[in-house]
């Protein structure tokens, strides 16, 4: 329930605070003085679009801030989530505008996005202005209505079905996008698997490549190599031609005994014969290792053939796969790594189609069961609308919801649903947007409010000028209307009928100045007489008359008699 609503620099508004509390609450005033403004400002705080012209003139911004009490726990959820906090039971939501057309949001101290703004302003107030009558002429807005009529139950079906529809179109999309890269993807498959089969034939080993090409050059170099190490074995072990030949291991043999011999006399000298035994075994190793590298280094022809041809099949795969025999390889562990990720990829598209036909098979049982559901409130909830629009002096009214198939389903299931209306008797029923006048719309959304009033929450309804186009007997069911509908939420109305005000629990009035500008004190409550002469200017009578005032008394005694002989329940 909204329970204060503070207007500044909004239009003709400077600054006005409208307290609120649960019932009627109608704004009167005359034309020009600002009385839409009081709707345009809800309309803001509610997430409606702003612009920079609805900034009073000369200055920067406009502000309207609203206080609401009794949140419903979705909203209080809202706001948690966007960072907001609702203190001492009270939600603050303001709106700013700029004279640049720049505008900001804020619920509960937090900062949020109009989306977000707007997605809270509907479960905080129902705004009823020309805008919402245009929109009952929409099959989307009626189907909404349908759906509403149709209750909890609807709403959670609708809510399920939305669910699956949702992931259906995403795994749809999904995989059409696969399917267009099918063919992509083959000629892909097709290059890599020859290349894996083009180096599996090969088989190449870690490093092989330069491994080859050494022993090759040692094949090639074969004779020259076994001569320097030849010429190196004979250098430490002598010639093996029997001719005695000074070598590195006779002169350390020598050394060593001289060494040992001095060891023995100076123990000074032991670590120089130790020194002389070390190199004389290591000598020893390294001839013994020369003379198998002499033995090992034999020219091979057939081998180095061999080597060569090898050494040409890993070029082949080094001119396409990579610069070495090891990048080959990382080649061909990155290919089947892609060949696995698009094998994956056919069986998700696989896993995509059996999903999508679960999907669809769903989606037809719940869409029919949305039909069965609507077929079913349509006529009652269309009998209750004719019932309210009786009252509401359109006896011969008539209101039938069409539901009609479409030719493919949607977000909100497989139904067109159609509100066609008829004011008079013998008269064929037709889309309310086509016959029906501007009275005949406010007269048949105010109906559809009424047989749609929830007290669950203390919803707000916001009406604007839906007494347009009426006057008279009617204005008094309207009113009847209005107030019947308060019993229920909180209902605030702008009005330019005396027989809709009379029935408010709180009237206001937007005063207007001399230069046509509204001041700070332009809404002001009126109570007893003052609210008399109210609506005895409304009724279009001399101010001050005696007999318009006594007609604006009995206006209000006669709305008082109606409003106590209404029952309690709309339902």
């Amino acid at each position: 329930m909204l329970t204060e609503l503070t207007i500044k620099n909004l239009g003709v508004i400077a600054e006005a605070t409208l307290p609120l509390g649960p019932g009627l609450t109608v704004v009167t005033g005359e034309t020009g003085a600002g009385k839409t403004m009081v709707v345009s400002g809800l309309g803001l705080v509610a997430g409606a679009r702003g612009d920079a012209h609805i900034v009073r003139r000369g200055q920067a911004t406009a502000v309207v801030e609203a206080r609401f009490a009794t949140v419903s726990p979705q909203s209080a959820a809202a706001v948690d989530a966007a960072g907001g906090q609702i203190e001492d039971g009270e939600l603050l939501v303001t709106r700013q505008i700029g004279a640049n057309g720049r505008s900001r949001s804020w619920i509960g101290g937090a900062s949020v996005t109009q989306a977000l703004a707007r997605s809270l302003g509907e479960d905080l107030v129902t705004i009823h202005g020309q805008s919402e009558q245009i929109r009952l002429s929409t099959p989307e807005r009626q189907r909404e209505v349908l759906d509403r009529a149709a209750g909890r139950a609807m709403a959670d079906r609708l809510a399920a079905y939305r669910v699956d529809f949702e992931r259906h179109h995403r795994l749809s999309a999904e995989l059409a996008q696969a399917a267009q890269s099918q063919r992509e993807q083959a000629r892909e498959l097709d290059m890599l698997n020859f290349g894996l089969a083009e180096i599996a034939k090969v088989d190449p080993l870690e490093d092989e490549d330069e491994l080859l090409a050494d022993e090759a050059r040692r094949l090639q170099d074969a004779d020259e190599l076994r001569a320097s190490a030849y010429q190196a074995l004979t250098a430490l072990v002598g010639a093996d031609d029997g001719m005695d030949a000074a070598s590195a291991l006779t002169a350390l043999s020598v050394a060593r005994r001289a060494l040992e011999h001095l060891a023995a006399r100076d123990g000074a000298a032991a670590d120089l014969r130790d020194r002389v035994t070390e190199v004389s075994a290591l000598t020893a190793d390294l001839a013994g290792e020369l003379s198998s590298y002499v033995a090992d280094v034999v020219a091979d022809p057939v081998r180095l053939e061999w080597i060569e041809q090898r050494l040409a099949q890993l070029k082949g795969l080094t001119r396409k796969y990579g610069s070495d025999v090891n990048q080959v390889r990382q080649w061909a562990r990155e290919a089947e790594a892609r060949v696995a990720e698009v094998a994956d990829s056919q069986d998700r598209s696989e896993a995509l189609g059996v999903e999508i036909a679960r999907l669809d098979a769903s989606l037809t049982a719940q869409a029919t069961d949305l039909t069965t559901a609507r077929q079913k409130a349509a006529a009652d909830f269309g009998k209750r609308v004719g019932d309210e629009l009786a009252a509401l002096a359109m006896p011969h009214a008539t209101v039938q919801f069409e539901v009609a198939p479409l030719p493919q389903r949607g977000p909100s299931g497989a139904d067109s649903v159609t509100l066609l209306f008829t004011a008079h008797p013998g008269m064929e029923p037709a889309a309310l947007g086509k016959v029906a006048s501007g009275g005949e719309l406010s007269r048949v959304r105010l109906a559809i409010e009424v047989v749609l009033a929830d007290d669950q929450f203390n919803q707000t309804y916001v009406f604007d000028e839906v007494d347009a186009g009426i006057g008279g007997a009617v204005g008094l069911q309207v009113g009847l209307r209005l107030a019947r509908l308060a019993r229920h939420g909180q209902v605030i109305a702008v009005t330019h009928l005396a027989q809709v005000a009379a029935f408010a629990a709180t009237q206001y009035v937007v005063a207007k100045t001399s230069d046509g500008d509204v001041t700070s004190s332009g809404l002001t409550e009126v109570r007893a007489e003052d609210r008399v002469a109210e609506l005895a200017r409304m009724m279009g009578g001399l101010v001050g008359s005696d007999s318009a005032l006594s007609h604006a008394r009995d206006l209000l005694a006669q709305a008082t008699r109606m409003a106590n002989e209404t029952k309690p329940a709309l339902r």
